[in-house]
């Protein structure tokens, strides 16, 4: 039986900061309470003198180096002077105290009192010295209880807050720059990690190399860059690219983000550059990465009035003063990333500062192989795994993109129970990615279905018969997201794009809503989508690309982005009623060329919707097989063909 018994466990007894903080306000109010006796009134010593005669004492205590003395008045007296007490009758003793001078002979004057009294009734006295050695003690160890709390509340403040506010060196180092400083060899990222990126590669090389071979670019008169800003949409590898900058240079780095240098407190901001810059003049030659340089180098006096901290702007001139003014830091180079230079300020980007603005584009066909091809790395492919088709289906893919793909293609695999990833699984983590996940459970009545299939269906038909318009690739009416239905296109990857293109763009764009005003004679919200990017591409015509006969060769379009702290458009109310007339009579024209379209086709169009209806996702070839070639494909020139979602909601 005591075999069978379980084990008590020790209990263990942690020990934090926490009881360390209860000790020291325990020591505190002991201090304040820890007096002796009750509370004793204070008396002068000529009442006292009354009280003895009139046999009232029981005790006195005198205190000789201290001239004090204590009365203890008899339990059954103590009635007499409640007054006194404000009717709180003190129960410990003693209930008052007097003081004396020098001068005063208590031997002396309390022999003489109690000769006044019967032998039986005399008072009681106790003369002594009182040693106090707690008397440096009691001044010093207040503050010192303090300083200790202090000290223990701000450590952990700065271990909880991963330095706090203070930065790594806690409250008193809340000026030092918080970068972190990568020494020589200790990043092992290099270009051969970088895949694509060809033209920003070429350019960061050149820095790289010139800090590795000054000698090369000085003896002809050059000057190393002092900085270069990385510019292109997020995941495109801005980071990764000035990661392997490190990497291949071989000097120190710092790395910093730009959110870092401001903080609450007024000159942080621009004591941390300051104390950065310091730092790299002593690793000099070295590099400095400022990551989302834009949470500080935003243009300045754009928001006047509307703020009254100025501390983002005073650290962005510190930035300005540091990166190129009377002080030269020769052998520092600058690398910032962003993806909003548009809303930097001037004298940032000016020669001097960032020397060199190098576009991170978003990875071509070519790019995209070698991208899937690191990303592929120690995933399990199946044997007839084609890498270019799924190159071609993800077009406008960034890096970090193509990363999520692998890995959720690898998660579908396993979700199926299967060994291998093959190509299903890729095709259905694009969808996912860009679509959303399937709403199996979503509710759709059978004449919603009906609709659904029929927008879907005009879509398809529409771009299939118009030469211009993105090769359709397949059709679904799976809820997916927000959208009960998509169409899927492989869109060229152009470079210029002709006013019949976008015309045939747009008619794609509203073959839905066309069909629905068909079928079911009016339309639904279903093309909300739909309507919204019409809307803009018909605007983004007259506009910006000058292609109406009324407005002419005029753009309205502003590039720098500072119009949009601008409360007036840049044309008169006359103009603006043109544009609005020029916009319906295009989206009409487009219209009415759609039901043209769609009414030639009925037929096919009705079959399409049908077929879709019953296996509710088709292919290309189904559109063959009804529609004939697709319209333009024998005249046109083979070109790189990706895939890219059109969702209608």
């Amino acid at each position: 039986m005591a075999n069978n018994k379980k084990k008590k466990k020790p209990i263990k007894v942690s020990v934090g900061v926490s009881w360390i903080y209860i000790i020291l306000l325990l020591g505190i109010a002991w201090m304040f309470f820890n007096q002796s006796g009750g509370n004793p009134q204070k008396e002068e010593w000529a009442d006292v003198q009354a009280q003895w005669l009139a046999g009232d004492i029981k005790e006195i205590t005198f205190i000789r180096n201290e001239y004090e003395g204590h009365v203890t008045i008899k339990p059954e007296r103590i009635e007499k002077y409640s007054d006194k007490f404000g009717g709180n009758i003190p129960k410990k003793s003693p209930h008052f105290i007097f003081l004396v001078s020098g001068s005063f002979n208590a031997e002396e004057m309390f022999g003489q009192l109690n000769a006044q009294l019967p032998e039986n009734a005399a008072v009681k006295v106790v003369i002594e010295s009182k040693e106090n050695y707690w008397g440096f003690l009691e001044w010093i160890i207040f503050p010192l209880l303090l300083l200790v709390m202090w000290f223990f509340m701000f450590r952990g403040m700065n271990r909880n807050m991963g330095g706090g506010a203070g930065g790594p060196g806690g409250i008193f180092n809340v000026g030092k720059s918080t970068g972190k400083l990568a020494e020589k060899d200790s990043i092992k990222v290099t270009f051969k990690d970088v895949a694509g990126l060809y033209g920003a590669k070429e350019e960061v090389m050149e820095i790289v190399d010139f800090l590795k071979n000054p000698k090369k670019y000085t003896a002809l008169g050059g000057k190393i860059p002092k900085g270069a800003l990385l510019v292109g949409p997020p995941g495109t590898g801005k980071t990764l690219l000035a990661k392997a900058v490190a990497g291949e240079a071989n000097v120190p780095f710092f790395s910093i983000s730009g959110s870092d240098f401001v903080e609450m407190f007024v000159g942080v901001g621009a004591s941390r550059v300051r104390d950065l810059f310091r730092q790299a003049k002593e690793k000099s030659p070295c590099i400095v990465f400022i990551d989302e340089i834009d949470a500080v180098g935003r243009a300045r006096s754009k928001n006047a009035g509307f703020s009254s901290n100025d501390e983002r702007e005073n650290t962005l001139n510190q930035l300005l003063t540091e990166m190129d003014g009377f002080d030269s830091n020769s052998g520092v180079i600058i690398l910032a990333a962003t993806n909003r230079a548009d809303i930097l300020d001037k004298a940032l980007l000016r020669a001097g500062r960032f020397d060199r603005q190098i576009h991170v584009e978003l990875p071509d066909l070519k790019e995209r192989e070698e991208i899937f091809n690191v990303h592929l790395k120690g995933l399990k492919l199946a044997d007839d795994f084609n890498l270019e088709f799924l190159a071609k289906h993800t077009p406008g893919f960034s890096g970090a993109d193509i990363a999520n793909v692998c890995n959720e293609a690898a998660l579908t695999a396993a979700r199926r129970n299967k060994t291998l990833i093959d190509k299903q699984d890729f095709l259905d983590a694009v969808d996912r990615i860009i679509g959303g996940l399937e709403r199996k459970s979503k509710i759709i009545t059978p004449q919603e279905k009906k609709s659904i299939a029929h927008h879907e269906a005009g879509h398809a038909t529409v771009s299939w018969l118009l030469p211009n318009a993105n090769p359709l690739f397949k059709v679904t009416i799976v809820p997916r997201g927000q959208a009960l239905g998509a169409a899927w296109y492989l869109p060229e990857e152009r470079q210029l794009v002709t006013k019949d293109q976008m015309m045939d763009e747009m008619c794609s764009l509203i073959g839905g809503r066309v069909a629905e005003e068909i079928v079911n004679g009016q339309p639904s919200t279903g093309a909300l989508n739909d309507l919204e990017r019409l809307t803009k591409m018909a605007y983004g015509m007259v506009t910006f690309y000058g292609m109406s006969e009324k407005i002419g060769n005029l753009s309205f379009y502003d590039s720098t982005g500072a119009r949009g702290y601008d409360l007036t458009k840049p044309y008169s109310e006359k103009t603006a009623e043109l544009i609005d007339q020029e916009v319906k009579g295009l989206i009409n024209e487009i219209h009415d060329k759609t039901l043209r379209i769609l009414t030639e086709h009925r037929e096919g169009f009705l079959e399409l919707a049908a077929l879709l209806l019953d296996k509710e996702v088709i292919f290309a070839e189904d559109l063959e097989r009804i529609f004939g070639p697709r319209a333009g494909a024998a005249t046109q020139q083979p070109t790189e063909t990706v895939a890219e979602p059109s969702l209608s909601e």
